[in-house]
């Protein structure tokens, strides 16, 4: 081993301490010191703050594939992380600086830490097809495969550092041992996009051919399902469902076509017990939206194809879209269970995330064909500010 791989390697150990001094998998000793004396508040600024420069070099060559953020995923106003292909990165003061928490083969595809130190990935070896279920302890430092096999799964959500639910558009499975391994839950024939709030509750979007979609629920962990929603669509695909306690939201999709997606969005504040058509796309690409009535809006963010989708408390639901043509990013919000809803600004690029925290703040993390940028929103996406952008391939 040469002097120059280890101080890299005592380099990476010391920055690694200081990460867990930080409260990357730590939590506060019992015991105080005397309070220090009072310091200024240390500046909040923007840009990649000298991080992960060599990564970024050796990323902007002509046929280098450049850094890209995948996912973003806040537990609080402070404290965040950021993932993308061989990088995690995370701040524990909303955002005024981060730090380089992994650097690595994985490229992350899905990030989810139900708390600091426990923490599950859908993910990538550099930039091959298969993808693995990975797990942290350390809040993100180091990774362990948890098995040599690919994974189906499209999405993983913990409840806590043990208990967990893994989907894919036809099941869904469920681990009591942190994904070492799972159960199939039983869901309805022909679904095709679950949510499970605990391991008793449930929801799944079923295709009913010729017909439309069904919107069902469990209360007994999969045994029994009871309808909670028709939509009549002719060519039924692929739905996505997010509940939070009583509130619940149904994305079903339409077609698809021009770069052009059709969808409909269904919300409810009581369970299911009824339903608001909040959002109804029609597209000349992708044809009209699933489902009849009178809809709250026409268009969905940045009038194009539904991502992610956040709940937060009893009343407020996020959701960002984006439209690859117009090269555009943007999230519409409501904030008394779909009765209203409104569109905010758009900004570059063509695929986004969100996370948000609270009815007002928020990030998003937007990719772009040779850039990805990290935004931060106090207004509910009113106005959006940039904290950590990466350069441009070739620049």
């Amino acid at each position: 081993m040469n002097w120059t791989t280890r101080l890299q390697q005592i380099t990476l150990t010391l920055l690694t301490a200081s990460l867990l001094t930080l409260g990357w998998g730590t939590s506060a000793s019992p015991v105080q010191a005397a309070a220090p004396a009072p310091t200024p508040a240390p500046s909040c600024s923007t840009g990649d703050h000298g991080l992960l420069q060599e990564l970024q070099a050796a990323h902007s060559g002509a046929d280098a594939i450049p850094l890209s953020f995948s996912d973003v995923e806040f537990l609080s106003a402070d404290t965040g992380r950021a993932a993308g292909n061989g990088f995690l990165i995370g701040t524990s003061d909303g955002g005024c600086h981060f730090q380089k928490i992994y650097e690595g083969q994985w490229s992350f595809q899905q990030i989810d830490f139900p708390d600091n130190i426990h923490g599950w990935a859908l993910a990538a070896v550099n930039d091959g097809q298969a993808k693995y279920l990975i797990r942290t302890t350390d809040g993100g430092s180091t990774w362990k495969r948890l098995s040599n096999k690919a994974v189906t799964f499209e999405r993983v959500e913990f409840l806590d550092s043990s208990k967990g639910f893994g989907y894919n558009r036809a099941s869904t499975y469920y681990t009591n041992d942190g994904g070492e391994s799972w159960s199939l839950i039983k869901t309805p024939a022909n679904t095709r996009g679950a949510y499970f709030t605990s391991l008793s509750s449930g929801w799944a979007v079923v295709v009913v051919p010729g017909s439309g979609y069904q919107v069902m629920r469990t209360a007994d962990g999969g045994t029994n399902w009871k309808l909670m929603l028709k939509s009549s669509y002719a060519e039924p695909s692929y739905g996505q469902i997010y509940a939070n306690g009583s509130q619940v939201y149904a994305v079903l999709y339409g077609g698809y076509g021009m770069s052009q997606t059709s969808y409909s969005l269904y919300g409810s504040a009581n369970s299911g017990g009824s339903w608001t058509r909040v959002i109804a796309q029609e597209t000349a690409g992708g044809g009209p939206a699933p489902g009849s009535g009178a809809a709250k809006v026409k268009k969905g963010p940045a009038s194009g194809s539904p991502g992610n989708l956040v709940v937060i408390g009893k009343t407020t639901a996020f959701l960002v879209g984006f439209q690859p043509a117009a090269e555009q990013v943007g999230i519409g919000f409501t904030k008394n269970n779909g009765q209203a809803w409104s569109n905010q600004m758009t900004v570059p690029g063509y695929e986004g995330t969100i996370s948000f925290t609270d009815h007002n703040q928020g990030w998003l993390a937007v990719r772009d064909l040779n850039s990805s940028t990290l935004y931060v929103t106090k207004d509910a996406g009113a106005t959006w500010t940039s904290k950590f952008s990466f350069e441009t391939t070739g620049r």
